[in-house]
């Protein structure tokens, strides 16, 4: 195989399939859209499978259009990320409130977000990308690495009752140490993957759900189902099947 240059190129290494053999996870990212651009159609496969798959949002991405009020934006993509979800069979969709742009790694989002674990009790968590870049090299954004960075830490802290112990002695919501792994979507150390094959179009569908967000953007030759198939196609390559969607994993005990 060669690039464009004539060079000899390296095959990406085949990507593992993902295990199956849970029953609920719960996906945290920024922003209402942060799911749809590329990890929907694996939740639609999973919640065709029967599990059961909780949004968290960590933001109502109420800065994220520009010629619109942050808080007419906040109602409008709140409803977008619900309808969004509702396309690929999520029914619990929660919005933790924190301001959009601005967001810091730190304890409050931590605290946060091991409330949010401890509330839906996930066998897995979902995250986006917090790594430097993206694969290809594009600079990632910095509510992305903030809030995947207090995820690792908030899947521990939810655990340990004598951390964040307030939620736990005067919310009433039991530590949960049940986490097996964390799986984040996007990342550029992705060695595992799920086939998106026969869901691809509900993830498509998903991310057309964002269309005040999409039309905001001013991306006027947008077109959702080129633009993730421009990535679940050689994904898919690396699992030998049409659509793929890859995975970093990040294993929380010495057994998973």
């Amino acid at each position: 195989m060669t690039d464009d240059t004539g060079t000899s190129a390296i095959p990406a290494p085949p990507l593992t399939p993902l295990p199956e053999d849970w029953s609920t996870a719960l996906a945290v990212v920024a922003h209402p859209d942060d799911m749809e651009f590329g990890g929907a159609a694996a939740v639609a496969r999973w919640t065709g499978q029967g599990k059961r798959v909780v949004y968290c949002m960590v933001t109502s991405g109420e800065a994220g259009i520009d010629g619109m009020d942050p808080d007419e934006a906040r109602r409008v993509r709140e409803a977008e990320e619900v309808e969004s979800g509702r396309v690929v069979g999520v029914e619990e969709v929660e919005f933790l409130g924190l301001p959009d742009g601005v967001l810091e790694y730190g304890l409050p989002l931590r605290r946060a977000i091991a409330g949010a674990i401890r509330r839906h009790r996930p066998d897995v968590v979902i995250t986006g990308n917090y790594r430097e870049t993206f694969p290809g090299g594009m600079l990632n954004q910095a509510d992305h690495i903030a809030t995947g960075r207090a995820v690792v830490d908030a899947v521990r802290d939810a655990g340990n009752r004598w951390v964040f112990r307030e939620q736990v002695e005067t919310d009433g919501v039991e530590p949960w140490g049940g986490v097996r792994q964390v799986w984040v979507a996007g990342s550029p150390d992705a060695a595992h993957g799920v086939d998106v094959s026969a869901t691809f179009d509900a993830g498509v569908a998903s991310l057309r759900a964002h269309a005040a967000y999409l039309d905001g953007l001013g991306w006027e030759d947008f077109d959702p189902a080129a633009f993730l198939a421009s990535m679940s196609a050689p994904t898919g390559e690396r699992m030998g099947v049409a659509h793929a969607v890859a995975f970093e994993v990040l294993r929380m005990g010495w057994e998973d």
